[in-house]
């Protein structure tokens, strides 16, 4: 008994013709029957009756076809599970990144490796995968998620988006999966001869804004819309002088006085005083995601479940 032959009785007994099997098997229709009266003579028994105008099962046909249904599913399987193996000896994930948030260690988070180090580990654990590694915003790569250019991504998102309905965060997420890396509030960084350096050290209302020319990233960042919320939250108006892509540029064009930037805690730059925003405090998630209604390629499987181990998120062990 042969695959093959199990898959002609299938596709005879679901078009009840030789002639239509035969053409969708890309065979001739006597090499089909043929092979199905070998499987018979093997068998033991007629499975397909041929004396009327059609052909149909016999009553050990029918007995017989789930058996032969379960064999050809078990052969794909077989084969998709040596596949999978395959992929995970060579293959090619495209991860997009948050522009320049996610190639080193979070300031103040000592117990995360910066990407490239985990980015690392992986490729020594996987050499025959390779990487391409595009940085953007945050509104254009879940774009290239829904549209197959992009794999995996680590994006930049206010705390408050979900994806579900009802929700105050972005509703673009519907149809992603989203796994949390960590959460950051935002800080106000200003020079040391700005007006806000007048004041008391401390947390600073996010209404004390209002008026003052502010650096940030771009729109469709999930920095710049968290602090958009905060302060449409607060009843602040303030307006965005300077757009930059990563935090350490806006810290620097901060303590070259151009505004006052908002931003995760940064590293200390000189010339340059920071103080955390409340009221409300404006936060900020950094994520993966990627697409939940197709199926995940092996490749980009191994990374994410390499990344969702290095980075468990801030709810872990809790």
């Amino acid at each position: 008994m042969e695959l093959r032959q199990l898959q002609y009785l299938v596709t005879v007994a679901q078009h009840g013709s030789f002639t239509r099997a035969a053409e969708l098997l890309h065979l001739t229709q006597p090499g089909v029957s043929a092979q199905i009266r070998q499987l018979e003579k093997e068998l033991g028994h007629r499975l397909l009756d041929r004396s009327g105008r059609g052909v149909r099962l016999t009553r050990v046909g029918e007995a017989v076809l789930p058996h032969a249904q379960a064999a050809l599913a078990s052969a794909a399987a077989a084969r998709q599970t040596a596949q999978d193996f395959d992929g995970l000896r060579r293959g090619h994930v495209r991860l997009g990144l948050v522009a320049g948030a996610a190639l080193a260690p979070p300031t103040g988070v000592d117990d995360l490796p910066g990407l490239a180090t985990t980015l690392a580990a992986f490729r020594s654990a996987h050499p025959g995968i390779s990487l391409s590694l595009a940085e953007s915003t945050t509104g254009r790569m879940l774009g290239d998620l829904r549209e197959g250019r992009l794999d995996l991504a680590v994006l930049g998102l206010p705390t408050a988006a979900s994806g579900r309905a009802g929700d105050d965060g972005w509703q673009t997420l519907a149809g992603l999966a989203v796994h949390t890396v960590l959460e950051a509030p935002l800080f106000a960084a200003f020079a040391e001869h700005h007006p806000l350096a007048d004041g008391p050290d401390g947390a600073l209302p996010v209404a004390a804004l209002a008026g003052h020319a502010l650096v940030s990233t771009p729109r469709g960042t999930g920095l710049r819309t968290a602090l958009e919320r905060a302060l449409a939250e607060a009843g602040a108006r303030s307006t965005v002088a300077v757009e930059a892509a990563a935090p350490p540029q806006l810290a620097d064009l901060a303590a070259h006085g151009l505004g006052v930037a908002v931003l995760p805690d940064p590293a200390p730059v000189p010339g340059l005083r920071t103080r955390p925003l409340i009221d409300p405090v404006p936060l900020v998630r950094i994520a993966l995601a990627w697409p939940a209604g197709r199926p995940t390629a092996p490749p980009t499987a191994a990374l994410l479940g390499h990344l969702r181990t290095t980075y468990p998120g801030p709810r872990a062990g809790a």
